[in-house]
Formats: C-alpha cells, sequence, structure tokens
C-alpha cells in the first residue's frame, strides 16, 4: 500500500475503534448514574465495596475519554498531541514512552532509570525518571549528590555518549574529578580531544562504564528489575528500590567473604 492507503485505512480502522471505546464509556458511565450507595445502610461492606466499584468505574471512564480524545486528535485530526498529554496505558497511567534510538526497539514503554555505581559494585545513587530526559543533564547532579553523601567527588567519572557535552566535561573538572571518561558525542575531535579518549587512564574509565551495563543486566535479570509487578507509580519507585538493595547487599556480603577468606589466608 501507498502512504496515502495506509493513513485511510488506519484512519478507517481507528473511527471504528473509537465508535466502540464511546460506547463502552457511556455504558459505564449510565451505570455510574443510575446506581448509588444503598440508602439504608443495612449492609456497610456491601456498601463500601460499591463504592469502591463506582470509583474505579469514573477513573476508568476519565482515563478512557483521555484515550478517546488523543486518538482522535492525532489519527484524525492530524494534530501532534504532546507527550505530556498522551495515556499509553489506562491500567498504570503514568507509564512513559521512550525513545532511545535503537533500531530494534525505537520505541519502549516504562520509566528511565538513572543509575550511579561505585568501584565496588554498590549503587551509590538511583532515581526513576519521569518522561524521556536527556542523559546529559544527569552529570551536574550526580556529582552534587556523591559529594553530598561521600563528602567529596569522584576520582573517576564514567559514561557513555549520552552524557557528552563540553558543559558537563568542564563542570567535572571544575569540580575537582581527575579523570572524566565521557566519549565526545558527534562532531570532528579535535587533536586534543583524539589523544585523550586514546589515554590509559580514559580507556580504563570506559572499561568501568562497561561495567555498569553488566550491573543493569544483573538488575534486571536477577534482581526483578526487568518489569514491575506492583501497580501505581510510588510502587514502580519501591520495586527499583528494592532491586537496588538487594544488588547492594548482595555486593555487600560478597566483600565481606573476600575479607574473611583474605584474613585466613594471612594467618
Amino acid at each position: 500500500m501507498t502512504a496515502r492507503q495506509r493513513e485511510e485505512q488506519q484512519k478507517k480502522t481507528y473511527r471504528s475503534l473509537i465508535g466502540i471505546a464511546e460506547e463502552v464509556v457511556e455504558s459505564a458511565q449510565v451505570v455510574l448514574e443510575n446506581t448509588g450507595p444503598a440508602k439504608d445502610g443495612k449492609d456497610m461492606l456491601a456498601d463500601l465495596a460499591v463504592a469502591a466499584i463506582r470509583e474505579d468505574i469514573a477513573h476508568y471512564c476519565g482515563l478512557g475519554n483521555r484515550v478517546i480524545d488523543q486518538s482522535r486528535r492525532r489519527v484524525l485530526d492530524g494534530e501532534q498531541v504532546p507527550n505530556a498529554e498522551k495515556v499509553y496505558s489506562i491500567f498504570e497511567p503514568h507509564t512513559d514512552l521512550i525513545k532511545r534510538g535503537k533500531v530494534r526497539t525505537p520505541v519502549e514503554f516504562g520509566h528511565k532509570v538513572f543509575l550511579a555505581e561505585s568501584t565496588n559494585g554498590l549503587i551509590t545513587q538511583y532515581e526513576v525518571l519521569k518522561g524521556n530526559p536527556s542523559d546529559e543533564i544527569h552529570v551536574a547532579p550526580s556529582l552534587k549528590r556523591h559529594r553530598k553523601a561521600f563528602g567529596r567527588v569522584p576520582e573517576l567519572y564514567g559514561a557513555d555518549r549520552g552524557f557528552f557535552s563540553e558543559k558537563n566535561v568542564q563542570s567535572c573538572e571544575r569540580s575537582g574529578v581527575k579523570v572524566v571518561s565521557i566519549p565526545q558525542r558527534g562532531g570532528k575531535k579535535t587533536p586534543e580531544r583524539e589523544a585523550h579518549e586514546k589515554s590509559a587512564p580514559f580507556k580504563k574509565g570506559q572499561r568501568f562504564r562497561a561495567g555498569i551495563e553488566g550491573r543493569i543486566s544483573v538488575l534486571c535479570r536477577g534482581r526483578g528489575m526487568k518489569r514491575c509487578l506492583a501497580e501505581g507509580v510510588e510502587r514502580f519507585e519501591l520495586w527499583v528500590a528494592a532491586a537496588v538493595l538487594a544488588n547492594n547487599l548482595m555486593v555487600i556480603a560478597a566483600l565481606l567473604a573476600k575479607r574473611s577468606r583474605r584474613r585466613r589466608a594471612n594467618k
């Protein structure tokens, strides 16, 4: 099909889907209008159950109307609906649309999580992010949080090229970071920059950064962070916190066991 044919077929399908969704929402609203709490109050538990069900129906009616509105505006009217106004899941309305430039998964749904790791494998910072923010905005705040937690900035700041900007590099250097290992993103590199990225300390920093990818894999596959099974944004954040805590406890236990073995060997 041509692009025009695809668009026309999509609009036809969306009109049908919007019509079905409107019927469902209207039927639910009629139920709300025709029901209410029992007046005699003889069965308090039943009254509470009915009130909770009505609250759920009203909640999903509101979300359903938002989805219908955004679908009509986006597909039928051709309007660019801002991401902040969109609902990607009526069951988890806090869900964000994430684009990370991946070919195989150009669009993902969930939340970005910022993580910072120490040399020993402990996660020293974590944050569930809202929306799809650029990576480069996290450098200065993460340095500030590190200084607050440890009383000084890290000797090495290693990150991928998404965190690069001249401002971020200068911010790290002014703060006292000895090795800033963030590859330049795009553009032609100066001879000085080329030499810096080929230096041994820079490469060591990138090897450390590569290890962080392994830590993320452990969190997702072994600590339960790949998919949140709890409802609501607060429980989502608690789920991430639990994965981080589990990781740190396991790392601490491994470090203590290693120290204990070393002490026994030296006796």
